[in-house]
C-alpha cells in the first residue's frame, strides 16, 4: 500500500472533494488534520507520499496562531522535496512561506464563479490547462522569485506555479463537487454580491459547460504531482 496524504482543512466541515476523491481511486489513504481545530501537523513527510493543504474562509494574511503555523510548516515539504499542493488558500500560504506577497484586489473585486485560465509556456510544456476554472476567491498573491508561473488569469493574474519539481499552487478550485457548489453559493451568497463576482444561476450553468475539463486537468494533473516525488525516484534507484 502506498503511503498517506496529508490533508489539511480549514474548518469542521470541509472535505477534500474530488482531490480527495481521485487520491483514494488510486489506493492512497487520506490523513486528515485540522489545525484550526487544535489538530498538529507532522514534524516530516517521510511517512507520507505528498500532502496537500486546502482553501477555507480565513486569509493568509491572519494572524491565528494555527494559520502562521500553517505557513511556518510549509517549509516542511519544501525542504524535504516532497510533494506538495496547495489550493486557493494553501497556496497564498506557500506565497507567505517563500516571502511573497498576498493582497486583495486594489478595486475590491472578487472572483466567486467561472473565470478563464490561460496557461504560460511553461504551464502548456507540462501539460493542458482548461481555458475556465471555478474561484472563490478576494486575495490574490505575488509569484515568489523561487517560483514558476504556471497559468494566469485577467482580474487575478497569477493563477498557478511550482517550486522545484514537486511543490505546487493553484489559487482554482478543481477539487469542487456539485455538493460543495450548493453550500459554498448558500453559505456564502454575500460574496456574489462582491465586484466581478457572478450570480449564484452562473455558477450551475458554468458547471455544465467547463467542469468536463476542469475534472481532466484534475486527473492528470494529480497524475503529474504523484510521478514527480523526488524520493520515489531515489528509492527505486537504490
Amino acid at each position: 500500500m502506498p503511503q498517506p496524504i496529508l490533508i489539511v482543512l480549514h474548518q469542521e466541515g470541509s472535505t477534500p472533494g474530488r482531490i480527495g476523491q481521485a487520491l483514494q481511486r488510486r489506493g492512497y489513504e487520506l490523513d486528515i488534520r485540522r489545525p484550526v481545530l487544535g489538530e498538529p501537523l507532522p514534524t516530516t513527510l517521510r511517512a507520507h507520499a505528498g500532502a496537500v493543504i486546502f482553501g477555507g474562509p480565513q486569509s493568509a494574511n491572519d494572524e491565528h496562531d494555527y494559520i502562521r503555523r500553517e505557513i511556518d510548516w510549509i517549509n516542511v515539504p519544501l525542504k524535504e522535496n516532497a510533494p506538495f499542493l496547495g489550493v486557493c488558500l494553501g497556496a497564498q500560504q506557500m506565497v507567505k512561506t517563500l516571502g511573497g506577497q498576498v493582497r486583495p484586489h486594489p478595486e475590491g473585486c472578487a472572483e466567486v464563479g467561472y473565470y478563464p485560465l490561460r496557461a504560460t509556456e511553461s504551464g502548456r510544456r507540462m501539460m493542458d490547462w482548461p481555458g475556465m476554472v471555478y474561484q472563490w476567491h478576494r486575495e490574490g498573491f505575488d509569484v515568489p522569485k523561487e517560483a514558476e508561473l504556471l497559468a494566469s488569469g485577467d482580474m487575478f493574474e497569477n493563477q498557478a506555479f511550482r517550486v522545484g519539481t514537486c511543490a505546487f499552487g493553484v489559487q482554482f478550485h478543481a477539487e469542487l463537487t456539485l455538493a460543495m457548489m450548493h453550500r459554498w453559493t448558500v453559505r456564502g451568497a454575500a460574496r456574489m454580491d462582491m465586484p466581478g463576482a457572478q450570480r449564484r444561476r452562473d455558477h450551475f450553468e458554468g458547471r455544465s459547460v467547463f467542469d468536463p475539463d476542469i475534472r481532466r486537468w484534475l486527473e492528470d494533473f494529480l497524475d503529474l504531482w504523484l510521478r514527480a516525488d523526488p524520493r520515489r525516484h531515489a528509492q527505486a534507484a537504490g
